[in-house]
């Protein structure tokens, strides 16, 4: 088996096992029904946190960084703005990972969710 398939398989594999363990302690048992509920948060948390990383990446947030670290640092020493590292380029984490990892758990609880419906 390919490493990296490996390593996705376990990490979707961890989202399940997370889900279940979470709804044991919210719902106090397992049901369909709180599959769906946990399932859509947690796909919900990775989509927008992925959407976040890819504003960062493309320098949106750029412009206030770096004046906010200009006038935090205005009186301790001197820099230019071109200085000051923008957030982008400071910001290294993919988000590949976590939409697909969230595309997986959405899919998984659309499917739970034709079985309820069903």
């Amino acid at each position: 088996m390919n490493f990296r398939f490996k390593n996705t398989l376990i990490i979707s594999v961890g989202f399940q096992l997370l889900i279940i363990f979470l709804s044991l302690i919210f719902y106090r048992k397992i049901s369909l029904l709180s599959y769906i509920n946990i399932s859509f948060y947690i796909s919900f948390a990775l989509l927008l946190f992925s959407l976040l990383l890819f504003t960062v990446k493309t320098g949106f947030f750029d412009a206030i960084a770096k004046s906010f670290n200009f006038a935090a640092t205005r009186g301790k020493e001197k820099r230019s703005l071109a200085e000051i590292p923008s957030l982008s380029e400071m910001v290294t984490i993919n988000q590949k990972p976590f939409v697909f990892h969230g595309i997986i758990t959405g899919f998984l609880m659309l499917i739970a969710l034709g079985f309820y419906y069903v």
